[in-house]
């Protein structure tokens, strides 16, 4: 059984990322967790005194400003290209579709500034080659596409930018590449109906392929999964199987 998660995440491929300082927030996260744990004395990646930007707003990037903030960041801007969500569900929002409302956690009411609607054009460089800035403008949706508003582009000041804008998929090299199993058009581990992979035999469960989601999801599909694993070793299976591999939730 596959269940291995989707952890390639999403890099932000514009002029200046080659510059020191610019990290995946999965670059950043873990080593920063196993200092606290005892693992390791310091961590490779650290924002202590640093200006930090933090691309993406969702729960990666809290996870990445409250780490910060347990570093001892100078400063913490998060950067989120969606607009700034209601403080109340919308009309179009009911219960029990997934309430579509701004959230502050923990992290954020530790501190920094949170800017929405915004998108990065490119890094600035110090005479190091570390990032030292960053170029951002306003974004407005139109025709379904987040489109510049005009006149807005500012820059910023950042010397650690933490990429947390989501991820695209499953880990491919290694025993995905070696087992042959295929991977669809969102970097997901294609299986059928009965959560087997492209390679008899070789199941799929969870966010390899579903995609990210939530943890909810991933302990239905692991018992969906091995109440299939158990029909195709004895025959048939008496397990739950609470959901199927195209259940979604609701919208």
């Amino acid at each position: 059984v596959l269940a291995g998660g989707a952890t390639v995440g999403r890099d932000l491929l514009i002029p200046g990322r080659e510059c020191d300082g610019i990290h995946l927030a999965m670059d950043y996260l873990p080593p920063a967790n196993r200092v606290v744990n005892g693992d390791l004395t310091d961590s490779p990646i650290s924002a202590h005194g640093r200006q930090v930007v933090i691309i993406g707003g969702g729960d990666t990037g809290a996870d990445c400003l409250g780490t910060a903030h347990r570093q001892g960041a100078a400063s913490i801007t998060q950067l989120e290209i969606m607009p700034t969500p209601p403080q109340a569900r919308a009309q179009t929002n009911p219960w029990p579709t997934w309430p579509l409302i701004l959230r502050t956690t923990s992290a954020h009411e530790e501190g920094g500034q949170r800017t929405f609607a915004v998108e990065t054009e490119r890094f600035v460089s110090d005479d190091n080659g570390r990032v030292s800035a960053l170029i951002l403008h306003q974004v407005a949706m139109e025709g379904g596409r987040f489109t510049p508003v005009a006149d807005t582009s500012r820059e910023i000041p950042a010397d650690l930018v933490l990429l947390a804008m989501g991820f695209t998929g499953a880990e491919r090299s290694g025993l995905i590449e070696e087992l042959g199993a295929d991977i669809d058009g969102r970097g997901n581990v294609v299986r059928g109906g009965d959560w087997q992979s492209t390679v008899p035999g070789v199941f799929v469960a969870g966010d390899m392929g579903r995609g990210q989601s939530l943890i909810v999801w991933a302990i239905a599909e692991g018992r969906a999964a091995a109440a299939s694993v158990d029909g195709f070793l004895t025959g048939r299976s008496v397990l739950p199987m609470p959901v199927s591999p195209t259940t979604m939730a609701l919208r």
